[in-house]
């Protein structure tokens, strides 16, 4: 408890080190909870969102070492026992988790809302997006992965309960751990009245409108498939995204596709609001872009399978394609510009996955645990 006998509250994440979907869940856990501590093993202020300074962030002993808060796949060997050693000290600890927060050693009660269990871990091969064995990275997967399972079924059997983000990820709790899990969706923040910024690279774009991904650069996200389908055609392609694929990108892009990254707020509300399509191909644990182009009523073009299906309407806010498959998003993509989509119903959709329900439910379980206690 706290000196005014309310109890403590802590927040723990895997790692605050880019910018993306869980980054901004926990934006909106903080925002929910402002007087929550925020417990992480690296924090890299450059790498993810600049709100995160106005937060009392504690870290472990591994943040030190710069290289592995700019790259924290380094740290792999490092993160179970690094995770089993922090201590967060607080009446009930909301963990934002898909692979080590759920593991960090507490007194409390835990309420883990879970990403995914380990994509590297249970799905190693579509995460590197081929066979393990194949990559160094894959090779020292391969051999940690026997001791990093023992220990995350430890870590979550350990937890008080589990949220699961969408209807794919309870499931995969439930095959993976053997746990049940209510659904609670992620919320979107973005805001279409909220001051834009142009990017000046697609300046010369804005007027005709392009297709846009938005994705971290790694092989399952399957880019390199929008990249192919939009070759040799009039579509013009803005992905806006970073990671290890970043490289290969610049040097195999035809002319009509354009690759940004680093962006602020506002200028990815520019970019989304000059879009004409959100193309998303990857099997997602949930899908948040499609809500952020919805809130400018933008409509999607996603792969029919995991997140996708909890936050894509078909017909009304997006279509689907059944495999990443280059030419069924090309044709995908005639599609959606041929379909009468309704941008007041887009908007209305994108509402409903607004940030103060999903406050207002945390706040809900966390009272509920407390109760238990």
């Amino acid at each position: 408890m706290t000196g005014t006998g309310r109890p403590r509250l802590a927040i723990a994440h895997d790692y605050l080190t880019q910018r993306g979907g869980a980054e901004r869940v926990v934006l909106a856990m903080a925002r929910a909870f402002p007087e929550a501590r925020i417990h992480t093993t690296l924090y890299d202020p450059d790498g993810t969102y600049p709100e995160f300074a106005a937060h009392d962030i504690v870290t472990s002993p591994l943040n030190r070492i710069g290289p592995l808060r700019r790259r924290h796949r380094l740290a792999l060997p490092f993160l179970a026992p690094t995770a089993s050693a922090m201590r967060v000290d607080a009446d009930v600890v909301l963990v934002s988790s898909s692979g080590w927060a759920h593991g960090f050693g507490h007194g409390g009660r835990s309420l883990v809302y879970c990403y995914s269990p380990a994509r590297w871990l249970y799905q190693t091969e579509t995460y590197l997006g081929g066979p393990a064995h194949r990559s160094p990275h894959g090779l020292a997967l391969l051999l940690l992965r026997p001791a990093l399972r023992r220990w995350d079924q430890r870590a979550a059997h350990g937890a008080t309960r589990y949220l699961a983000i969408s209807r794919a990820v309870r499931e995969r709790i439930r095959d993976t751990y053997g746990l049940d899990a209510d659904v609670v969706p992620a919320p979107h923040s973005m805001d279409a009245a909220a001051p834009r910024e142009a990017v000046p690279e697609l300046a010369d774009w804005a007027d005709g409108g392009y297709h846009l991904v938005v994705s971290r650069l790694l092989p399952y996200k399957n880019v390199d498939v929008v990249v192919e389908a939009v070759r040799g055609t009039d579509h013009r392609l803005v992905v806006v995204g970073a990671g290890p694929g970043r490289d290969a990108l610049l040097a195999t892009r035809p002319d009509n596709v354009r690759l940004v990254s680093g962006l602020s707020d506002p200028q990815v509300r520019w970019v989304y609001a000059h879009s004409r399509t959100l193309v998303a191909p990857s099997i997602e644990d949930y899908g948040l872009s499609p809500l952020e182009a919805a809130v400018f009523g933008r409509p999607s073009l996603t792969l029919r399978a995991g997140g996708y299906l909890d936050t894509v309407v078909e017909g009304v806010t997006g279509l689907h394609v059944d495999a990443a498959d280059p030419a069924l998003v090309r044709a995908g993509l005639d599609e959606v510009e041929a379909h009468p989509f309704d941008p007041d119903a887009l908007r209305a959709h994108a509402a409903r996955f607004g940030e103060a329900g999903f406050a207002a439910r945390l706040q809900d379980e966390v009272d509920s645990l407390l109760r238990d206690a």
